[in-house]
């Protein structure tokens, strides 16, 4: 089960030119997919889109193999979103943040407290449950963010950006939780950095102007780099390629 844009078009007001025109795309149901593109690609209405924060001007978003549409609550129940920023409250723990979102998803109250506290486990947050979450560090929120997802045991996870204003021992840590998380859970993380788990992704999209570029094997996006290219760059050099900005060594 994953989540289908089907030929969809949108527009931010009747008079605007579209930022997305009869796009169809269906995130892989399995692993990382990278969503990579510069500022304005269209990648952060797409998430949009299939968070079901947004409704299309045309099309359909469908969670394929119940074909719930975007506009109903139960595809929102089944679809967590982690927004680049995730907000702390200064009333709230941890654990009660996360327990409030997984009852928001439609869980019990029972359900969400004990999900809330095996979730925040699974990240490594155990001990770090009962701490007010305006406390946390901007890593330990993005961790929060991923337990809200775990806790509903949501069936795709959308992540935006989430590793902007990291510092590198943060990065590890996520990058850590994010493979554990993967290997059940199917992941569309979006990004404008190339060397942001490039090389750990399972799939690659690659997307420019409203329009999809590249989709596929993170081997053959790799693929089109220069020959020349260094190892440590290649992800940048493939990058540089398909979106005609010369050939990065």
């Amino acid at each position: 089960m994953t989540l289908l844009l089907d030929r969809v078009t949108f527009r931010y007001h009747r008079w605007s030119r579209p930022v997305l025109s009869h796009l169809t795309y269906e995130v892989p149901g399995r692993g990382l997919t990278i969503l990579l593109g510069p500022n304005g690609a269209g990648k952060s209405t797409t998430m949009a889109l299939l968070a079901g924060t947004a409704a299309p001007t045309a099309g359909k978003v469908l969670l394929t193999g119940s074909r719930l549409s975007s506009t109903s609550r139960e595809y929102r129940r089944h679809v967590a979103w982690l927004p680049q920023k995730v907000p702390s409250s200064r009333q709230l723990t941890a654990r009660e943040y996360v327990a409030y979102v997984a009852w928001l998803k439609g869980e019990n109250r029972s359900d969400a407290w004990a999900g809330a506290g095996s979730a925040l486990d699974q990240v490594g947050l155990g001990e770090q449950q009962g701490d007010k979450t305006a406390r946390l560090s901007g890593g330990q929120l993005r961790r929060v963010g991923i337990a809200c997802a775990l806790a509903h045991d949501a069936r795709v996870i959308l992540l935006d950006e989430p590793t902007a204003g990291l510092d590198p021992h943060q990065r590890t840590v996520f990058r850590d939780v994010l493979r554990e998380v993967t290997e059940k859970t199917p992941v569309l993380m979006s990004t404008h950095d190339i060397v942001d788990l490039a090389d750990e992704a399972d799939t690659v999209t690659l997307m420019d102007g409203g329009r999809v570029r590249h989709h596929g094997g993170t081997p053959s996006f790799l693929d089109h780099a220069h020959p020349e290219a260094a190892p440590a760059r290649r992800a940048e050099s493939a990058y540089s390629v398909l979106m005609g900005l010369g050939r990065a060594q």
